[in-house]
């Protein structure tokens, strides 16, 4: 997957916050750690340094959502993360209630919270959810 594609898919998943620009992701995929996981209409972005690993971005087009995709592409970066990492993080909107949804049920137990943490095109800026997840079976 290019980062023009990432950003374009970036740019129809996020219409309240700023999408990353291509340049972002292009630079972003020339940083060591960095791994992604590409899937039909969407992909997921994470590093994984010290025995942790943080998603940092999953999108999914909308015309591809609802179908499973956010959940397969998840569940791939846990697995891959599962090999070098014993915890695995994220943040979240506090207003995207299906990504919360989606975490939860995933395993994925909120830990904190940054106020303000996401501008808004319009409106206030919405906090983050801090959430994580250890990676050990058993």
């Amino acid at each position: 997957m290019t980062p023009a594609q990432m950003a374009e898919i970036h740019a129809a998943a996020f219409l309240m916050e700023r999408p990353w620009r291509e340049e972002e992701f292009a630079q972003l995929l020339t940083q060591p750690l960095i791994r992604v996981y590409p899937g039909n209409g969407g992909f997921a972005v994470a590093r994984t340094v010290a025995g942790e690993s943080e998603l940092l971005t999953l999108a999914v087009a909308p015309s591809s959502q609802r179908k499973g995709i956010a959940r397969a592409l998840l569940a791939q970066w846990i697995t891959d993360a599962r090999a070098s990492a014993d915890t695995a993080f994220l943040d979240v909107a506090a207003d995207n209630i299906p990504a919360l949804a989606l975490y939860e049920t995933s395993g994925f137990k909120r830990s904190g919270q940054r106020k303000g943490y996401y501008a808004r095109a319009s409106g206030p800026p919405a906090d983050a959810v801090l959430m994580t997840r250890a990676l050990t079976l058993g």
